[in-house]
């Protein structure tokens, strides 16, 4: 529900800035092959465009990712703009200020996970030797294990590979293993 209202309140933005055109998808910024509506933007782009975001993050997760796509925006000539931040790539401040948010955004980035590894290693210290159930850290939860039914379905059929089917279901053949052996 929170994330809905924020991805509305995005679009809202987009069109209050008068934006003419709204590309709009909810994936992660991570997969840059799975953004099949930025891939479709920059097939559209021409010269002169402006690529308008609300906020940084929308677009990338790290330097890298944005200094990439500023270089692949620049190439046809377009540039970006950035709501939050009032930055825009078409004046020579607007590049220096994305360039030095897109560093405070990667710091901040680095310190937050770098919290989250001494929390959990602090937190796997003080479970030593605790039942699980007592666990302050307990991990990630197995995804793939509760695709053990969707697995066995798609076997029983016999007519996909065990590749295949790890593949359909989005996780690892070792994963398809283990539910196989965990069902013997």
């Amino acid at each position: 529900m929170e994330q809905q209202a924020g991805f509305q309140d995005q679009i809202a933005k987009l069109i209050d800035s008068g934006c003419d055109k709204i590309f709009s998808e909810q994936v992660s910024a991570t997969d840059m092959t799975a953004r099949k509506e930025w891939a479709s933007m920059m097939k559209g782009l021409k010269s002169g465009d402006v690529v308008t975001i609300t906020k940084i993050d929308r677009a990338a997760r790290s330097i890298a990712d944005m200094v990439g796509i500023t270089k692949a925006l620049a190439e046809i000539g377009a540039s970006i703009k950035i709501l939050d931040m009032n930055i825009d790539t078409t004046t020579p401040t607007g590049a220096l200020m994305l360039n030095i948010f897109s560093s405070v955004a990667q710091f901040e980035k680095d310190m937050m996970l770098e919290r989250q590894r001494v929390g959990i290693a602090a937190a796997k210290l003080a479970d030593k030797g605790k039942p699980l159930a007592e666990r302050t850290y307990k991990g990630a939860a197995p995804t793939a294990r509760a695709k053990a039914g969707e697995v066995m379905a798609l076997l029983a059929d016999g007519t996909r590979t065990k590749a295949q089917v790890a593949k359909s279901l989005n996780i690892g053949v070792a994963s398809l293993y283990r539910i196989l052996k965990d069902a013997k």
